[in-house]
């Protein structure tokens, strides 16, 4: 026998879309790849990609890594252990990130440190625009070796 009711189910339906492990995701426009993902563990879920054990490179970027990235629109929201490594110039250490892809800005939200050779700069958050090298930082304790002329 069956029953029909007019009450609303409260049952939580799952909305995952994918789940994928050991997997690269490349970004392509008409001309040129415009960056490479690499995760160990993803899923998609209700349109959010989040991606765990999460590399990535870019032309301006040789390697961004974090145990945790999340996908929405444009942003890439990062949390622990992230690490930014340049070609040329500083290499950036945080716990918690936003990098925006379409600006190519990195902001890095909370206390960070920064190395390059010698020199080693700590500080509360960090604006980073990985296109044109230009680092803004806040209240920061820095080393800095200069160079004697």
């Amino acid at each position: 026998m069956v029953k029909f009711t007019d009450h609303t189910s409260t049952r939580k339906y799952p909305t995952k879309e994918l789940e994928f492990t050991q997997t690269t995701f490349i970004e392509t426009d008409t001309n040129k790849t415009l960056g490479r993902a690499f995760s160990t563990y993803g899923i998609r879920d209700a349109g959010v990609l989040t991606l765990y054990d999460l590399k990535y490179h870019t032309d301006t970027i040789n390697l961004l890594r974090a145990k945790k990235g999340i996908y929405k629109d444009n942003k890439v929201y990062l949390d622990h252990n992230i690490t930014l490594n340049q070609k040329e110039g500083f290499d950036y250490r945080a716990e918690h990130a936003v990098y925006d892809k379409k600006t190519q800005i990195l902001n890095i939200t909370s206390t960070f440190t920064a190395i390059m050779n010698k020199n080693i700069i700590h500080g509360n958050t960090l604006r980073y625009d990985t296109k044109k090298k230009e680092a803004f930082a806040k209240e920061i304790d820095a080393v800095v070796y200069t160079v004697e002329k």
